[in-house]
């Protein structure tokens, strides 16, 4: 396969899955705002949004040191010249996927531009203003018909197997950077105490958590218990059974980087390797005794690596 084919479907599943990743983190944001809390709690949680998505620079630019939902959602929901907002990695995503048209089937092109025009006549419309949870459910829903008809209508090809990739490279690095800073968030909240001691930690904090990668239910059906923070931990990076744990995210670049390269003792195979068996190997109560923040900085610093090498390896190196 052409490497510039191959990097716009790579690219073209990392925005929608991107855009995927942002209205859940709104959604959970918007959907916890509405509990009776403080002002200085409320507004942390959306700095925290920001911080999440390394977006603080850019929002003060616009909008100053002042932060309110309101303007933390327009920036990322409909702010064409944030380059991570809602509008512009939907933009993007049919971009990249108009770019290799015939590569893609029909029902996967037809999504992903359907999807494109709807979310801008929704924008112009006000559905966004009038019912944010609704909308924020819809770009949701829209990523998961755009996996779906992937798996259901192309040929599991070289194509097919980049489109994976991306997917879940960037489902990882969204992981990771949730669990950092929604724990960081606990602790700032209580100083001085281990944030897996804390059992005044609101309820609501953890289960929102849960519910924004989908995995409340998921929770519930594995320990049949109280929410814990440790627990979450655990669900979230060493369950490999949970679709968007770490671990869960490497076994898929694993087993679809196998498919793409000619060479299984690539340098690009062994990072992928290495990082996947540190996950596999490890327990959560060693990873919270040495640092849960220095550990998922560090696995965020070794899958932007990761990325890289997957660029240099097989994908034209092109502007995003």
């Amino acid at each position: 396969m052409l490497s510039r084919t191959a990097d716009h479907l790579f690219w073209m599943s990392r925005y929608t899955e991107r855009a995927e990743n942002t209205a859940r983190l709104l959604d959970v944001n918007y959907q916890t705002s509405l509990l009776p809390q403080s002002a200085a709690r409320a507004e942390a949680g959306w700095r925290g949004l920001l911080s999440i998505s390394e977006l603080r620079p850019a929002y003060a630019a616009h909008y100053g040191d002042t932060v309110t939902p309101r303007d933390v959602m327009d920036f990322m929901v409909r702010d064409e010249k944030n380059p991570s907002s809602i509008i512009s990695c939907l933009r993007n995503a049919r971009e990249n996927g108009r770019a290799v048209r015939g590569t893609l089937t029909t029902e996967v092109w037809e999504t992903q531009n359907q999807t494109y025009l709807e979310v801008v006549r929704m924008l112009r419309n006000g559905d966004f203003e009038r019912d944010p949870g609704q909308f924020f459910e819809w770009v949701k829903f829209r990523s998961h018909l755009s996996r779906g008809v992937t798996l259901g209508t192309m040929l599991q090809d070289e194509a097919f197997h980049f489109l994976r990739l991306g997917t879940f490279l960037e489902r990882a690095d969204n992981t990771a950077r949730l669990v950092d800073v929604k724990f960081h968030a606990a602790q700032n909240e209580f100083p001085g105490k281990p944030v897996v001691k804390t059992q005044e930690v609101d309820f609501y904090h953890w289960s929102a958590i849960l519910r924004s990668v989908s995995g409340f239910e998921v929770y519930r059906k594995v320990y049949r218990d109280v929410i814990k923070p440790e627990r979450v931990a655990e669900l979230l990076i060493l369950r490999p059974d949970m679709p968007r744990s770490l671990i869960g995210c490497l076994n898929e670049v694993m087993s679809n980087l196998a498919m793409v390269t000619s060479d299984p003792a690539s340098e690009t195979q062994r990072r992928a390797g290495k990082l996947r068996s540190d996950l596999q190997y490890a327990r959560i109560d060693e990873i919270l005794a040495t640092g849960l923040h220095a550990f998922l900085t560090q696995f965020l610093d070794r899958v932007n690596e990761l990325g890289a090498h997957i660029s240099r390896e097989f994908l034209m190196p092109a502007a995003h």
